[in-house]
Formats: structure tokens, C-alpha cells, sequence
């Protein structure tokens, strides 16, 4: 593999790591619902970046994990993470070609359909949730894309060639 147009391994693992984190971080009730969906945040800045190495198998790895720490059910961020890579890999050469408050759009439209998959597999086993409030975590992804791309693109600039 092209070293120039790989990435750093080490920096991938640890992002996600960071963002595993942050979704099992406890937050006060009150904000609880705006927390932002970091794991598909990070993961469509990966996959639009390096699309040969975050694909479906990556999504399921990643939705999987996130099902483990936060005690769902066994599947269910699985399914909406592969639906996020299978969106990205369609998607990704045009996306990335927009300025990242643009890009803001499309993780508000990606992140919103990730989180339909999440509430329609936690309605099948039939727990419901507030209906109003599904959108509001897409929301919060989009307001925080800017930041997070800035910061991801700069890492990745600066662990390019270590």
C-alpha cells in the first residue's frame, strides 16, 4: 500500500478510541439528548478520506464495539454504522470536494439516518423513543462537523510522515 495515500494506523485507532469515549461519557439529563454521535462523526471524515480502508467491514467492526459499550442490543449500531459506510462510499468523492460547513449538511442527512436505524431497531424490540428527539443528536453532529474536521484534517496532516 502507498504509504503517501495510507494512514496513519495509530492515529485511525486512537480517534476512534477518543470517540468511543466520548459516547459512553456521562452527561447531565438535561443535555444528555444533544450529545452528538461522535462514532459515525469520526468515521465519515475516515471514510471520506481514506475510502479503500473504511468500508462495510470497518462500519460493522465499529458499530458492533459501540453496541458493547453501551450495553444495546447486539446489532443495532452495527446495522446503522454499515448504512453510514454504504452512504460514504457512494458518496464520498463528492462530498469531500465541498467546504465543511457544506459537508455539515450531508453529516446532518447521514448521522439523521443512522440514527432512524437506531430508533427503528430499538422500536422493534419494542422499547419506544421520543419521537422528537431522534433528530437532535443529527443536529448536534452537524453543528460540531466543521470543528471535527479541522482537527482530524490537521492530526492527519501533521502524523502524515510519522
Amino acid at each position: 500500500m502507498d504509504t503517501a495515500k495510507s494512514p496513519n494506523r495509530w492515529l485511525v485507532f486512537s480517534t476512534f478510541t477518543i470517540a468511543l469515549l466520548l459516547t459512553v461519557y456521562p452527561l447531565p439529563l438535561e443535555i444528555a439528548w444533544l450529545r452528538p454521535q461522535f462514532i459515525p462523526l469520526v468515521f465519515i471524515y475516515w471514510a471520506m478520506t481514506f475510502p479503500h480502508v473504511m468500508g462495510i467491514g470497518a462500519a460493522w467492526l465499529l458499530g458492533f464495539l459501540t453496541d458493547l459499550i453501551t450495553h444495546s442490543i447486539l446489532g443495532q449500531h452495527a446495522l446503522a454504522m454499515v448504512v453510514v459506510a454504504y452512504i460514504c462510499a457512494l458518496g464520498y468523492q463528492r462530498i469531500r470536494t465541498y467546504e465543511p460547513w457544506q459537508q455539515a449538511l450531508w453529516v446532518f442527512v447521514i448521522v439523521g439516518i443512522y440514527q432512524l436505524f437506531v430508533n427503528w431497531v430499538h422500536n422493534l424490540t419494542g422499547h419506544s423513543a421520543v419521537p422528537s428527539d431522534f433528530l437532535l443528536p443529527a443536529f448536534a453532529s452537524a453543528l460540531l462537523w466543521p470543528v471535527a474536521y479541522t482537527l482530524l484534517e490537521r492530526l492527519r496532516l501533521y502524523y502524515r510522515h510519522r
